[in-house]
């Protein structure tokens, strides 16, 4: 491997316009030869010479000016290509059972009554691309490591189903259960690479396009971090992502390529399939995608092996100097390559040798047919075997094969090449005649008449299943392949959580600073401490955590080469190569595939981590939603952190940093336990059972959300004979009324139980109401048992009707019932028809500005005044207290007068 200052090199090219020159008379004889090579050779030799020279520079890792993009034609050039170790023929016959199966599954789901559908045409494009992975590099599992991750493009599935059927992992059942999970349970397949819906098989979910290379990126760059932390040995591990051309353009898709190579992750290799078509269209039909990719990668420091033409086009090639094929190549734009796609070898002669003798003279003696299968690149197991050795090979940077297919490959002049191809889901009978012909597919024309297209299986015993099963013995087992080896972790005893159970005395801390003196004391327990991932995005002295500086240390794999501005401080900046804090900069994506590779790393490797991801909490499930649905989806465990929670808790930020609807989308998640606590003692509950259930032998495939605020606030000692399961369940009581003699209830989640709090003095002192009050701690959790409890009783008539826990837990308390937080009031209103009385709630509904935590809470009607008058409100419409009482407290509290209220609490970062 390159050391780690080839590695990164801080310059990386540059042009010497400052630099003197030290012997003109050497360099005069350099110029002189450039020039003689261009009156004597011509242009095109001493641009192949100045290539070399190039190539042989960056081989002795001298600095020169990287190139942008390269001739359209294959890096690795006929002579340097390694033997082939395959037996080329039987590989072709398992490819062709293997396409023709995928087809046919596809088929036979969009038949009448089913309709479901599917795409076979993206698999029919890389097919080629994924057999030499599988019979040549895909490591599996069984050597008891985490062999290599493959990210398999999404709409490839079937084509992975059709092998995993050849291989008799899939039954042909579950073929003919393909998208219809329930329906034909348990033979039902899903539609894409889902591992929650697949956990023995699929391991990464990828078919939101643009999430697949950004998560294989992070995976490289855990497996590192792992092996660097002596968490596992991940040395032999290689990611692999199959990515498609017009996923490219996917902002997550190429937003991260930089870490990839500032890291020298070597362990990585991007394959894009570059069919030079979207889903109904080019992708750059006037411009030259694979070109335009070439320089974006290479701009960003990968190395970059293009894989464009097959070996047919060799000889032709070898015939080029004067440079007139490589131009013509490298000047026509995809759309025309297109079209040649679905064109004649008479059409191709003419209208792309045809316009230059010296071209037309190249394939004078070719007949059109032969013209007509001059291929792509992709589609040729000995280049791409040949691009495969070499991406392995290659040491110091990652690589990224762009290999150039045609989309709808062998299925047919209906398919291939076609814009509507990706919607195409159903071939007809002469369509499949003459794919199986093409295919060698021993179906008879009747079989294909009189109904569905059946499968076909050479026999268990055949020469080409025998083949398969023995590759992938030697390689380690069978992929895709998802297996949890991982035991059970010891739980942390419950004295590492006293101290937040004592509470804060007279400090006042925000709710952010209280977990992290938990997690503080977690990561010193010697079990499991060290399995604590630290990731954030840029603000770790925001969030209070530069305490883990000097400790625990932020990973850099070439540790800290220079002297921090800070190293006088205690809690100075430290940067190490086995450090356990990830500071992903300012990328909220990075964070959380940081989050989703480490959460999964049970299953992957077999090693649990535990992530803790602290992020501001309004760039957590908003902008990054679709990821934490692909982290459920995974089936990745975690803690994840909103901070700076809450629409008017963090004050002066204004409208794009003030959060209140997280909670609210993180309701929408099924993997996430959403929590919105109060106090430490709350939180200490909430994160032991996280543990427990995630970690210990609960082993339960969920994540946890909780909303942390920076408002300081004095935290109460845990109650006697605290209610644990309320916690849990999301509610408990906290306080009850002791003064007054009128019934009411208040619920508060987070930052609004002091505001409760001082709203039942309020009511006791001025008001003669009585009301007790409730900590919410998960309005989620209470409504996601009210569903369930629900569906229960719907299909259950017959038997005794289950009550939900919120109602149980209410059933005696006098209403009504106020419900307060700072989020918008859809947050609590999710379990309004499950109370058992008058309901209303307050909330901070509209978009969050900037002023005192005072004027915001007044101004949404959320403060303690606010909650005080709901509470006489909903009195007042049960007759309890005179309707007059309202107009006064609404003068008595200058409500209307936003200026009026209390400024509250100033600042608090964390």
């Amino acid at each position: 491997m390159a050391s780690g200052s080839d590695r990164n090199p801080i310059i990386i090219g540059g042009l010497p316009s400052q630099v003197p020159d030290f012997d003109p008379e050497e360099t005069k004889e350099w110029l002189d030869s450039l020039d003689a090579a261009v009156d004597e050779r011509g242009r095109e030799r001493a641009r192949y010479l100045m290539l070399r020279l190039i190539e042989r520079a960056r081989e002795k890792r001298v600095a020169v000016p990287e190139m942008r993009s390269t001739d359209y034609v294959n890096t690795i050039a006929t002579k340097d290509e390694p033997f082939f170790p395959g037996d080329e023929e039987i590989e072709r016959k398992v490819l062709n059972a293997t396409r023709w199966n995928a087809a046919v599954m596809v088929s036979r789901a969009q038949r009448p009554g089913i309709g479901v559908g599917g795409h076979i045409a993206t698999f029919a494009s890389s097919a080629s691309l994924y057999d030499v992975g599988f019979n040549h590099f895909f490591r599996g599992k069984d050597q008891g490591d985490g062999g290599d991750q493959i990210f398999f493009q999404g709409h490839a599935s079937p084509g992975i189903y059709a092998r995993a059927f050849l291989l008799d992992r899939l039954s042909e059942a579950q073929l003919d259960a393909f998208r219809q999970e329930k329906s034909k349970a348990p033979n039902g397949l899903s539609s894409y690479p889902h591992p929650r819906l697949m956990p023995d098989f699929w391991e990464f979910p990828t078919v939101s396009m643009g999430l697949g290379p950004l998560g294989a990126i992070y995976q490289a760059r855990m497996n590192r971090y792992m092996e660097a932390r002596g968490i596992a040995d991940t040395s032999k591990s290689h990611v692999w992502a199959y990515l498609g051309d017009g996923e490219m353009d996917e902002p997550e898709s190429l937003g991260q390529l930089s870490i990839a190579a500032r890291e020298g992750l070597d362990n990585l290799t991007f394959v894009v399939n570059c069919n030079l078509q979207r889903l109904d269209g080019p992708v750059r039909g006037n411009g030259k995608i694979i070109q335009e990719l070439e320089s974006q990668f290479r701009g960003a420091g990968w190395n970059v092996i293009k894989l464009v033409w097959d070996r047919s086009w060799d000889p032709l090639l070898a015939q080029d100097r004067t440079g007139i094929l490589v131009n013509k190549l490298n000047t026509t734009p995809d759309g025309q390559f297109q079209t040649y796609a679905t064109e004649t070898g008479a059409y191709i002669r003419e209208h792309f040798f045809g316009d230059d003798p010296r071209l037309r003279d190249m394939v004078k003696d070719m007949t059109d047919q032969q013209i007509l299968h001059l291929g792509r690149g992709g589609h040729d197991h000995r280049k791409v075997y040949a691009a495969y050795a070499a991406a392995k090979a290659h040491k110091g940077q990652p690589t990224v094969i762009l290999a150039q297919t045609v989309k709808g490959w062998t299925l047919g002049p209906n398919f291939e090449g076609r814009n509507a191809t990706h919607q195409m889901k159903k071939l007809t009978v002469e369509d499949l005649k003459r794919f199986r012909d093409r295919l060698h597919i021993p179906i008879t024309d009747k079989q294909l008449d009189e109904g569905y297209p059946p499968y076909y299986h050479p026999g268990r015993d055949s020469e080409e299943i025998q083949y398969m099963h023995d590759r992938r013995q030697s390689l380690g087992g069978y992929v895709p392949t998802r297996v949890v080896r991982a035991k059970p972790l010891p739980q942390p005893e419950d004295k590492t959580y006293a101290a937040a159970k004592k509470g804060s005395g007279s400090q006042s801390i925000a709710t952010t600073m209280a977990f992290v003196r938990i997690l503080k004391d977690l990561m010193r327990d010697k079990e499991i401490g060290k399995r604590f991932v630290l990731i954030a995005p840029d603000e770790y002295r925001t969030f209070g955590m530069d305490a883990f500086f000097p400790s625990a240390k932020i990973y850099n794999p070439l540790g800290q080469q220079y002297e921090a501005v800070d190293r006088e401080l205690l809690l100075a900046y430290k940067e190490s190569p086995t450090g356990q804090m990830l500071h992903d900069g300012i990328s909220e994506a990075g964070c959380t595939a940081s989050l989703i590779a480490a959460g999964s790393a049970y299953a992957t490797h077999g090693e649990p981590l535990i992530p803790v991801y602290v992020f501001y909490s309004m760039f957590g499930f908003q902008r990054t939603g679709d990821q934490f649905w692909q982290m459920a989806d995974q089936l990745s465990r975690g803690f994840v952190l909103g901070a700076t929670a809450g629409r008017t808790t963090l004050t002066g930020e204004g409208l794009q940093h003030a959060d209140g609807h997280s909670q609210l989308l993180a309701s929408t998640n099924p993997g996430c336990v959403a929590y919105d606590p109060a106090y430490g003692f709350e939180i200490a509950h909430i994160m032991q059972d996280g543990l427990r259930r995630m970690y210990g032998e609960a082993n339960e495939d969920v994540f946890y959300y909780l909303t942390v605020y920076n408002e300081p606030i004095q935290h109460p000692a845990e109650p006697e004979n605290v209610d644990v399961e309320g916690i849990l369940k999301g509610i408990h009581r906290f306080s009850t009324g002791e003064k007054g003699e009128i019934p009411a209830q208040i619920m508060a989640s987070g930052v609004a139980v002091p505001w409760a709090l001082e709203a039942q003095k309020i009511l006791a002192d001025e008001w003669n109401v009585k009301a007790d009050v409730w900590s919410a701690t998960s309005w989620n959790e209470l409504r996601r048992d009210a569903v369930e409890v629900e569906r229960h009783n719907l299909l259950h008539p017959e038997e005794e009707q289950r009550v939900p826990y919120v109602t149980k837990k209410l059933e005696g308390a006098q209403g009504p019932f106020v419900a307060v937080s700072d989020w918008m009031r859809s947050v609590p209103d999710q379990i309004a028809r499950w109370v058992p009385g008058a309901y209303q709630s307050l909330g901070a509904d509209g978009f969050g500005f900037a002023d005192t935590r005072g004027a915001a809470r007044r101004f949404f009607h959320i403060d303690a005044q606010s909650i005080v008058l709901a509470v006489l409100t909903e009195l007042a419409k049960e007759g309890k207290v005179d309707r007059s009482a309202l107009k006064k407290a609404v003068d008595r509290y200058e409500l209307l007068d936003v200026a009026a209220a209390d400024p509250g609490a100033a600042g608090g970062d964390a």
